[in-house]
């Protein structure tokens, strides 16, 4: 697995998903990055950033049903939780199945105590309530009062899946707020927090220049004159626009 620069999650926590996706078209030409259809639970805690790894469920059978118990020592879900590294991101390809909740409000008890950064899942989510007044964040497609194992078994542990029709590698790196989630392919990581942040601060001083009236031809997306510009303001010391 690549190494990731030292700096790259404090400047990634720094960066919209906004960002990130444009600057994953412009790097590799990647637009495939974010799942469909998966939001946070609650916009107030939504922010997150951390290493994926990864959950893979398949439809139940019935026959099946003590392994699909998170009791039963070898269930993936156990396991993932268990066996994660604090700072993870858990990241669930439930083949888009709203028909069960994969995480209630136990698991995601013991999922903050480990450390988890957060959760990203293409299916649902039990105990929605409880869920959206706890600290760790959670994207998701819906809420759903039966356990995953009304519809679902997991079967797979940090192997490549697909969640919300995006591809991901377990160690992909998980950027999250408001708008959704993205899976950064792990070796594109640091140049899209570095050009993301770079992005973003020059877009500051865009905002602040049409909120006083520039127009957005010739200027935003930055044209070489914006980037001038944007230099020029930086060596004056940042004064106040408008």
């Amino acid at each position: 697995m690549s190494p990731v620069a030292a700096d790259t999650f404090d400047k990634l926590r720094q960066v919209s998903t906004a960002t990130i996706t444009a600057q994953l078209i412009k790097i590799a030409g990647m637009r495939s990055r974010s799942p469909l259809g998966v939001r946070p639970i609650n916009m107030k805690c939504a922010r997150f950033v951390g290493p994926a790894v990864t959950l893979r469920y398949a439809p139940m059978r019935e026959d099946l049903d003590g392994q699909a118990s998170t009791v039963h020592a070898e269930n993936p879900t156990r396991r993932v939780i268990e066996e994660s590294a604090a700072g993870s991101v858990l990241v669930i390809d439930m083949g888009q199945s709203i028909g069960g909740g994969a995480i209630g409000d136990i698991l995601a008890a013991r999922m903050i105590y480990r450390g988890f950064a957060g959760v990203v899942a293409d299916g649902a989510m039990r105990d929605i309530g409880p869920l959206r007044d706890m600290s760790l964040p959670v994207h998701c497609r819906a809420s759903a009062p039966p356990p995953s194992s009304g519809a679902l078994i997991a079967v797979g542990l940090n192997e490549p899946i697909g969640c919300g029709g995006a591809l991901v590698y377990p160690g992909d790196i998980v950027a999250a707020d408001e708008d959704g989630a993205v899976f950064i392919p792990r070796h594109l990581a640091d140049k899209v927090a570095t050009d993301g942040l770079e992005q973003e601060q020059i877009e500051v001083f865009i905002k602040a220049r049409i909120l006083n009236g520039e127009a957005v031809d010739g200027f935003y997306p930055a044209t070489e004159r914006t980037k001038s510009e944007y230099k020029a303001w930086i060596a004056a010391g940042r004064p106040k626009i408008g």
